[in-house]
């Protein structure tokens, strides 16, 4: 069954046709952070660590695209550097975890993914684990994370999405 999922989100607008319109605008309607009862897509959760147990959430967020935009300078000369859009050095995905770990402080971001985009936001479903409950705590799988060595682990970049834009996703020749 979550090879025929995994078939239908590789082109989500062809596979899933007007749901997938549907979905976009209704989210557009939420808040940016939204605690979420089941995962969109239950392959991709599943293979990131998601369990229907006590202890983890799934939440979606939604991020802006773009670059940022710096304030216009006030007066006066204009130096030469003195840009007014710049990258930031995260994804998407990355802010997305750290937006959700700032709403949620209990609990652990384990993964996240990718679920929708329009012209404007992007969505990601982050899936989440309080690390202070019995279950978490008893779970063989899932123990590591409620050791309390992992704390802010998306702020570090410790999330596979973290350690891909810090170049650690690869183990190839260094330098």
């Amino acid at each position: 069954m979550y090879k025929y999922l995994a078939q239908i989100w590789k082109k989500p607008k062809e596979g899933l046709g007007e749901a997938y319109k549907e979905n976009i605008v209704r989210w557009r309607n939420e808040l940016a952070v939204t605690r979420i009862a089941r995962p969109t897509r239950l392959d991709r959760a599943r293979s990131l660590g998601y369990k229907a147990k006590q202890g983890i959430a799934v939440i979606r967020v939604r991020v802006k695209m773009g670059g940022r935009k710096t304030p216009k300078q006030a007066g006066g000369r204009s130096p030469r550097r003195a840009g007014r859009f710049f990258t930031l050095n995260k994804s998407k995905q990355q802010n997305a975890e750290e937006k959700a770990t700032r709403k949620y402080k209990n609990m652990q971001v384990l993964n996240s993914y990718w679920v929708g985009e329009d012209g404007k936001y992007k969505w990601y479903e982050v899936v989440m684990a309080d690390i202070s409950h019995p279950a978490i705590k008893k779970d063989k799988d899932l123990k590591w994370i409620a050791s309390g060595k992992q704390g802010g682990r998306a702020n570090r970049g410790l999330t596979s999405s973290g350690k891909k834009s810090r170049g650690l996703r690869h183990k190839g020749k260094k330098g």
